[in-house]
């Protein structure tokens, strides 16, 4: 008999990182958000054509919106319709996780980055980083502190 299918997609979850972010920011607290997409946007999604090195989340009228992120139409798309690849999507958050927010970046000077485009449960999701910006040397102490944990675990390992 043939095997059953587990339920689990062939490739991975995630769809895009932001690396840089955490280069950039120091990360106080994750929040998981949903997307407003287009029909295109999750065929688009489903190949793995996303970019998150860009894009920012603002509050606006007491919603979320990101912006910037960078999302490639296929060409194998719907030809009547004309995509806009850095369009502005709608975040979908909870209520009182949109008032913890805003009164976060509007009242405490934080920033919301974008962490991670994934797949949950068929749907995609944004994980937003609640976070604080790095000065250049605080950027250099976090590269210094990978370094030596590197070499330190490089002469654990010869010994």
């Amino acid at each position: 008999m043939a095997k059953k299918n587990s339920g689990k997609s062939e490739g991975s979850a995630t769809i895009a990182l932001n690396r840089k972010a955490r280069h950039d920011f120091f990360i106080e607290d994750r929040f998981e958000a949903g997307l407003v997409l287009e029909g295109w946007e999750v065929k688009s999604l489903r190949e793995g054509r996303a970019q998150l090195s860009e894009s920012y989340v603002l509050m606006r009228n007491g919603e979320a919106w990101l912006f910037g992120a960078h999302v490639t139409p296929l060409s194998t798309a719907s030809t009547h319709i004309h995509p806009d690849p850095t369009r502005t999507r709608k975040l979908l958050l909870k209520r009182s996780e949109l008032s913890r927010l805003i009164g976060a970046v509007e009242r405490k000077g934080y920033t919301l980055v974008p962490l991670a485009l994934y797949w949950k449960r068929g749907r995609a999701k944004l994980e937003i980083g609640l976070a604080k910006g790095k000065k250049e040397y605080d950027k250099r102490a976090t590269d210094k502190e990978r370094d030596w944990q590197r070499e330190r675990g490089r002469i654990l390992k010869s010994r």
